[in-house]
């Protein structure tokens, strides 16, 4: 019988971590999609935090993000959460379905193909 050797950094159980599903995902891409062949944006980064999961939307992949998703389960029953940031860090629609929070970027995705 051999006996391991204590290790000097035990594991660290995994941190929970708040992510989008595939539902969410999906309809998030739809948007994203649209936008990109209309030549508005051009890039996107996930972010999957302890708290919130965010959804970060680009112009230029050297810009800071014109929008962001985020998800925050926490604020479920209170503000609702889902939430659309501006670029100044302003939040310009918060709710509890995803899709209407959306319709607020596909409103100035059409003002601005127009």
């Amino acid at each position: 019988m051999t006996v391991q050797p204590p290790t000097p950094f035990p594991p660290r159980p995994a941190e929970p971590q708040v992510a989008f599903d595939r539902g969410e995902l999906n309809v998030i891409l739809s948007l994203y999609g649209r936008a990109v062949a209309a030549g508005e944006w051009r890039d996107y980064a996930m972010s999957f935090l302890r708290e919130v999961a965010v959804f970060s939307i680009f112009r230029r992949a050297a810009e800071t993000p014109l929008y962001r998703i985020e998800k925050r389960p926490a604020l479920r029953n209170r503000q609702g959460m889902y939430a659309v940031i501006g670029p100044q860090g302003q939040v310009l629609k918060r709710g509890g379905d995803l899709r209407v929070v959306l319709r607020e970027l596909d409103r100035k995705l059409i003002r601005s193909v127009d």
